[in-house]
């Protein structure tokens, strides 16, 4: 078998300093001073950077968060997804950069349910890639079907030569029977390492601590450890009810894992996430990191849960997908089905300074004569751990068009209620007929901002109107 390509993993040879070479050459004492973390700074992302289809699509219900990949300079976003009147199936978004814009691949899902009868005829969710070679991609996912009278989520295999498929489900399916919902899969010394949230409902409703599984060979046998290398915390801590799936990243010698832990409500829909990160050195035993969460719900605007959490590391950044569910309805089209309310969403940690972090912030084809964006358009930006900030905006003016686009900056305290006054009014570079673009400092005093983009030409419209928001620390 050809050795895989770790796409997901090679930085963290240069963070933690941890050679090819495997654990038992890298001391003890060497290993354990890269952790945790010597910096994790939170930026919440452009939320939400992924939202369920129109009316009628197939996944027009909810959706939530998979697998998350870079491979040959495409990102690829992974979800599951419900939708007319069929259980939850496998879709892909693609994108040319880790915050988007994000586009869903074609119209229909790229794995789907098994036929009437089989395993995995009620749902197919929780896909986790893994590239072997240059092109074979092993998928793993969890596949709900009827087993003597109830339901249960087993562990399924699918093989592709392609990231968007299409993929061809393995024929010996399931590969691994009742182990909950997939989460990570690694390679380390040539044996497969399957992460789980299993037993499904032990610590609460729908919420799990993390068990593993081996094999030598993707399709098995799976061989299934006794006990959970990850346990929801003790009574009254954030985590103490348990986890959803998230995704486990090797470096040569440690294991990565950032994870949404719960807060129970009566109604599973309602529990409280946020991120924790946790580490181990010996594949069985995940170590907490001493001040989780590393991202708390409570910093990221109208937002309740942060679950099924999956990374992306590009040094000095780590960006984290997650299920996004929240307090509030997100949007007037959201209030008839709140709270059964899922979107994708992302945050970024800075693992180091100094960094810089460009956010898309608005993006339309075209912007109508004396037309204003509303607030709603765009997602809140998120300022408090930032020390500067800078708006670019570009757009292109029509030949008779007569004055310039204008940005109008508001400012919030928490990021759901904006001043109704501008922070600050600034003007694009002004050329009929062309391009303009101009960057602008922010006052960073401020803890959330959005931009509105205003046309004030009485009857020319301006085209490829982009604004992009650059962080820095």
């Amino acid at each position: 078998m050809a050795r895989p390509v770790l796409f997901r993993a090679a930085w963290l040879l240069v963070l933690l300093s941890c050679p090819f070479r495997g654990e038992a050459q890298v001391p003890d004492a060497a290993r354990h001073a890269g952790l945790p973390f010597q910096h994790l700074i939170h930026i919440p992302g452009p939320n939400p950077i992924l939202v369920p289809g129109p009316a009628g699509a197939w996944d027009d219900g909810v959706i939530e968060a998979a697998d998350a990949f870079e491979d040959l300079g495409v990102y690829y976003l992974y979800y599951h997804g419900s939708g007319q009147g069929k259980g939850y199936r496998l879709g892909v978004a693609t994108a040319p950069h880790p915050l988007g814009p994000f586009r869903k691949h074609g119209e229909r899902p790229v794995l789907d349910l098994g036929p009437k009868g089989a395993w995995d005829d009620r749902g197919v969710a929780c896909a986790m890639i893994l590239k072997e070679g240059r092109d074979r991609y092993w998928m793993w996912y969890s596949g709900c079907g009827e087993a003597e009278g109830q339901r249960q989520w087993s562990i399924g295999l699918a093989t592709a030569s392609a990231p968007v498929g299409p993929w061809k489900k393995h024929p010996g399916n399931p590969i691994l029977r009742d182990f909950g919902y997939v989460g990570g899969v690694v390679k380390w010394v040539g044996k497969y390492y399957l992460y789980t949230a299993h037993p499904i409902g032990s610590t609460g409703p729908d919420y799990s601590p993390f068990s593993v599984a081996t094999a030598d060979h993707p399709t098995g046998p799976w061989k299934p450890r006794p006990h959970p290398v990850l346990r929801e915390g003790t009574p009254g801590e954030w985590d103490d009810g348990g986890f959803s799936e998230a995704e486990v990243i090797h470096c040569p010698g440690i294991l990565h894992t950032f994870y949404g832990g719960a807060k129970l409500f009566p109604e599973r829909i309602r529990s409280r996430e946020s991120i924790g990160y946790a580490y181990s050195f010996d594949r069985y035993h995940f170590v907490k990191h001493g001040r989780n969460p590393v991202v708390p719900r409570q910093a990221c605007p109208n937002t309740a849960a942060m679950a099924e959490v999956h990374a992306i590391f590009e040094m000095p950044l780590v960006y984290l997908y997650h299920t996004l569910r929240y307090l509030q309805p997100p949007s007037a089209a959201d209030r008839e089905k709140f709270s059964n309310v899922e979107h994708l969403g992302v945050q970024v940690l800075a693992t180091a300074t100094p960094f810089r972090l460009q956010m898309p912030h608005l993006s339309l084809e075209t912007l109508g004569p004396g037309k204003t964006t509303s607030l709603d358009d765009v997602p809140p930006i998120g300022l408090g751990q930032v020390r500067d900030v800078a708006l670019t905006a570009e757009c292109v003016y029509a030949a008779k068009v007569t004055k310039p686009l204008r940005l109008h900056v508001r400012s919030s305290y928490d990021g759901v209620h904006y001043d109704t006054a501008d922070l600050g009014c600034l003007e694009n570079d002004f050329t009929p007929g062309a391009l303009g673009r101009k960057t602008f400092p922010v006052d960073t005093k401020v803890r959330f901002l959005k931009v509105l983009a205003e046309n004030p030409d009485p009857s020319e419209s301006v085209s490829k109107v982009k604004i992009t928001v650059t962080v820095g620390g």
